[in-house]
């Protein structure tokens, strides 16, 4: 098969990335950008990792803040799928970490107000982030698993309001397009030691699709109790009520071309969709002056009950009570070796998950029938780690690391009527990591790094196409990233860019197949991902601006074999090798502003043989707003979207080696939305 950027992208990439090369005499000295999302703050400037943020203005400016691939497409390296599919919900990859799931989060660890969302056995959900409270996005792109363990391919960290920057009450209301409405209301403020930040919002969406409803409830809260100068106790409160989200499955082509709005007929057949109620508390305790350094705690317990009708007859109604919960301790602290300073960091993760699982059989006309599962799932995390910042000259830092995990993944079957299929595995990993920063200039800065990465299993993906129990054949992957990076800030063209040259090697990729219509996994041998990630933002004049993210990647199969067949050398399914994006934006010195943004996605296969390929497409998007001072307290503001300007026909989820042909997941044409925000 042969792969090439179209014309007009690769010209114009090109005429983007030449000014990265531009030396520039006078510098300006900008404000110091600090990263946290590698858990041991630094600036930009010194961290040898591909590390992206987004702040609270990209994230709300003119959005619905329903969806994370709101504020991460124009994050280079990152792919999104499924915004339209709320029982599924969205899948994003990182350099190819993450494309395999056919729902929740695989790969990545995903992290909110320092709680990992991700759990033991390496899925994540994202059903409760509250993207209305939430003030900064950091995404490591790449391998991170020193710091964040098992499925750290990439990091996403969340950072949610507190009260202390922002205080005041906000309601915001919004509708568009196939029945979207939503209500958010929040306050927060200060009064002497206490902080405080409460974020109700209401989701309704009818769908562009049959079968396509969700509602959804969501609480965010945090409260803070400064205890002294150098003290603080944070308490935070995170509840999810999604009463609805139905699934309208996936079609084939045959369906696509008859009505690319309807569900597939046992969607509707079998009422398809899911139900979750989620409660969580956490707990953080900071010391910024314990021994000379700065002391974390943090603990948390969460429930959440599931219930999921998918979509095929037969073992499809199952669901699970989980119970979640972990902790973790870090110190941060400055010494001296020799005459360098080090800057270093050590901590200690655990977290257990228990769930009590069931599965029934399902006949064709949707009616409950028989048990054919009853288990609990337990599975236990510890790591301990240490990483350290050693500057060995003004300009040139050197970054080491270490993480040793222990993974327990138990299963204690209740049915009988199958025989018992419990079992146990137990994974001892080490993790290590390497990188170089060196500072050229005050605004310019080259780095390379290398590290490993491992990935388990989940529960789901331990599936046993035999039975019960654990699929023996089944073993965790293993990553190697190596990376060469710049990033820096030309004073006469007003241009940031970040630049990252990737390769990774994947031993013993997980990689799905279904049967039956039910999805299982396999290791698929090695695969490799390289590549190459541009991001730029350019301040053309006081009032525009141009940002631009842009992925060039090879992923496919180096060794992959199953008894009948032979994959080496095919692309792996569900990833584009090219995406680009485009935001242009206008702003005026009040809150009007106007955002046209171009997004390219590249085409991809849908299976591993390569014989199913989706087109490529272009997208444009168009935001406008605007504010007004109703008095010295009260501020209302307005904002309409428009989606999908042109109609594009395209798809927002490709299943991967779907059954019968059914790969397809119809995107929404033209859409709108808007909504008004008072603030006082």
């Amino acid at each position: 098969m042969t792969r090439y950027l179209p014309p007009s992208l690769l010209l114009l990439s090109t005429a983007f990335a030449a000014p990265v090369w531009a030396q520039t005499d006078t510098e300006a000295v900008l404000p110091t950008v600090e990263v946290s999302a590698p858990r041991l703050a630094r600036e930009l400037y010194a961290t040898p990792a591909a590390v992206s943020t987004i702040d609270q203005d990209a994230i709300a400016q003119g959005q619905q803040r329903v969806r994370l691939d709101e504020s991460l497409n124009r994050v280079p390296g990152v792919f999104l799928q499924n915004r339209d599919n709320f029982a599924q919900g969205q899948r994003i990859s990182i350099r190819g970490f993450g494309a395999r799931a056919p729902f929740g989060v695989r790969g990545i660890t995903v992290m909110v107000d320092g709680i990992p969302y991700t759990l033991p056995d390496g899925q994540a959900q994202l059903d409760a982030i509250d993207l209305d409270s939430a003030e900064r996005i950091e995404v490591i792109r790449g391998p991170s698993a020193v710091l964040y363990g098992n499925a750290a391919g990439g990091v996403i960290d969340i950072t949610t309001a507190d009260g202390r920057d922002n205080p005041g009450t906000r309601l915001r209301m919004g509708a568009g397009s196939d029945g979207y409405q939503k209500m958010a209301l929040q306050n927060g403020g200060v009064q002497g030691d206490w902080s405080h930040h409460i974020s109700l919002t209401a989701l309704n969406v009818d769908g562009y699709r049959e079968q396509s409803s969700t509602e959804k409830y969501l609480l965010n809260a945090k409260l803070r109790r400064e205890l002294g100068s150098d003290r603080a106790l944070t308490a935070i409160i995170n509840l999810l009520d999604n009463p609805r989200s139905e699934d309208p499955g996936a079609l084939n082509a045959r369906e696509v071309a008859e009505g690319r709005d309807q569900a597939a007929p046992n969607s509707l057949a079998l009422d398809a969709g899911q139900t979750v109620d989620q409660q969580l508390i956490g707990l953080q305790y900071e010391d910024l002056s314990a021994g000379g350094g700065e002391l974390y705690l943090k603990g948390f317990i969460a429930q959440r009950d599931f219930e999921q009708q998918l979509p095929f007859v037969g073992s499809s109604r199952l669901g699970y009570q989980r119970d979640y919960m972990g902790a973790s301790a870090e110190y941060h602290h400055e010494v001296t070796l020799g005459s360098l300073p080090l800057n270093y960091i050590v901590g200690v993760d655990a977290a257990r998950q228990k769930d009590d699982r069931f599965r029934n059989d399902v006949n064709p006309q949707g009616e409950v029938g028989e048990p054919l599962a009853d288990e609990t799932q337990t599975a236990t995390s510890t790591g301990v780690f240490a990483q350290g910042y050693l500057v060995l000259s003004e300009p040139l830092t050197l970054s080491l690391g270490a993480r040793f995990d222990r993974v327990d993944l138990d299963v204690d079957d209740d049915f009988a009527a199958d025989g018992d299929q419990s079992g146990q595995r137990t994974f001892n990993e080490w993790s290590g990591s390497a990188g170089l920063s060196y500072r050229y200039r005050p605004q310019h800065q080259a780095y390379i790094n290398t590290g490993t990465a491992f990935e388990t299993p989940t529960f789901s993906e331990f599936a046993n196409p035999a039975g019960g129990g654990f699929n023996p054949s089944v073993e965790p992957q293993k990553a190697w990233n190596r990376e060469v990076g710049l990033r820096g800030y030309i004073e006469p063209l007003a241009l940031d860019y970040d630049v990252a040259l990737f390769s990774v090697r994947v031993r013993d990729e997980l990689v799905p197949y279904d049967e039956g219509g039910r999805t299982f996994y396999q290791n698929a041998g090695d695969t490799n991902r390289d590549g190459v990630e541009l991001a730029l933002g350019w301040q053309l004049a006081d009032q525009w601006r141009l940002d631009s993210a842009l992925t060039l990647a090879r992923y496919e199969f180096d060794e992959f074999a199953t008894p009948s067949e032979r994959f080496d050398g095919n692309r792996i399914p569900g990833l584009p090798e090219q995406t680009w994006v485009n935001q242009l934006t206008w702003e005026n010195l009040d809150e009007r502003f106007a955002t046209l943004e171009t997004e390219y996605v590249g085409d991809l296969v849908a299976d591993n043989a390569n014989e199913t390929s989706v087109d490529s497409y272009w997208l444009v998007n168009l935001r406008v707003g605007d504010g007004w001072q109703l008095s010295q307290q009260t501020r209302l503001s307005a904002y309409v979207g428009l989606r999908n300007l042109l109609d594009e026909e395209h798809y927002s989820n490709v299943r991967l080696n779907g059954t019968f042909g059914r790969f397809y997941e119809p995107a929404p044409g033209r859409s709108v939305y808007g909504g008004v925000e008072l603030s006082f």
